[in-house]
Formats: C-alpha cells, structure tokens, sequence
C-alpha cells in the first residue's frame, strides 16, 4: 500500500544531512572608537562556508572566507558612527528555499 501511495505522490525526496549552524567564538577586535574609521573585522567560530556572509547590525557586510573557523568582514565607518553595542552574527545560504543557517550573535562596542 504505501508503495502505491509514492508512485501517486510523483518523485520521492531522500533527505539529506544539513550542515551544523555557524558558531561564532570570538571577534577580533572586539570593540573600536565610535566614528572611527572602516576596519576589519575577524570573526572565529566553526561552521563557516566559503558563502558565509558576516552582519553587523543587521547589515551584511563584505565579507572574506579564510577557513571553516574563520571570516574577516569590512565594517565601513558609518557602521560605528554612534557608541553602543552592535549585534554581529553569521548567515550561510543552504541549497533549498529557506534552509540558510545562522549564527549565535556575538556583541561588538563602539566605545
């Protein structure tokens, strides 16, 4: 019975394994002098892809792949223009509509 179901139901789906969400462990630096200039941000965790992209304050920002443990992003001046804290956190785009994974969000200060 249920093999007369499938063969109505059109192509059968195998699910696949999906990778692990990117973890973010440390930023480097960690905060910078509020309207400062551009700098570059490292981001290390686990879990990065070469199609990870790194958001700071929910901006996506250039964003370079070094490792599977490592990113570095371009944050433009006007990203620190005010003091306070900015969320910083990793998107990597699956392979279907809506599997993207996200990272745990890490704080950054602009002093």
């Amino acid at each position: 019975m249920l093999a007369a179901l499938a063969v109505g139901c059109g192509s059968y789906h195998t699910p696949t394994a999906t990778a692990a969400a990117p973890k973010i462990t440390t930023l480097s630096p960690a905060s910078t002098t509020a309207g400062g200039p551009q700098f570059m941000l490292t981001v290390n965790g686990s879990g990065f892809a070469a199609n990870s992209t790194v958001y700071f304050s929910t901006i996506a920002e250039p964003t370079t792949f070094v490792s599977g443990t490592q990113l570095t992003a371009t944050v433009p001046a006007s990203g620190i223009v005010m003091t306070g804290t900015k969320a910083v956190y990793v998107v990597t785009p699956g392979g279907g509509y809506g599997s993207s994974q996200t990272s745990n969000t890490v704080n950054f200060t602009a002093n």
